[in-house]
């Protein structure tokens, strides 16, 4: 074999390792990839019941709903035009309350509801999550243009 055809067979072999390499990461990071929706988008995408997705928009006024007995919490989100009801069971943050907006993370049941396993609120009166915002816009938007 000459060094030629040796040299070949090397860089060959290392672009395998690398193609492999890269898609073993791409396969791995799809895995944990969640995606963030709000209510509105969670109905027009069609979301498949047990996928874990990130559910953003405002907790809906009047909805919060606390069993004493348990840390079970149920509360709607709404984007203003769509409202998703949600279940969560533990304890909330400190700055979760009606009206304000939240992130959370979980995954949708087979009757609509939303089962979370994690609430995200946000932390003071100027800032909202930019996927909140973006959403609570586009809802707006959409919910002006239909009227």
């Amino acid at each position: 074999m000459t060094r030629k055809r040796r040299r070949l067979y090397l860089v060959g072999l290392a672009l395998l390792s690398l193609g492999t390499a890269t898609a073993l990461m791409l396969t791995a990071f799809e895995d944990n990839l969640v995606f963030f929706f709000s209510p509105t988008e969670l109905a027009a995408k069609g979301v498949e019941p047990g996928q874990r997705v990130r559910l953003g928009g405002l907790v809906e006024e009047g909805s919060v709903v606390r069993d004493s007995r348990t840390a079970r919490v149920s509360f709607r989100i709404t984007d203003t035009v769509k409202t998703v009801p949600v279940h969560y069971t533990g304890i909330l943050p400190d700055l979760f309350r009606e009206g304000q907006g939240v992130i959370v993370n979980g995954q949708l049941e087979a009757d609509g509801s939303f089962v979370a396993a994690e609430v995200l609120a946000k932390h003071d009166e100027n800032y909202m999550p930019p996927e909140v915002a973006a959403a609570l816009k586009q809802a707006d938007h959409l919910r002006t243009t239909t009227r």
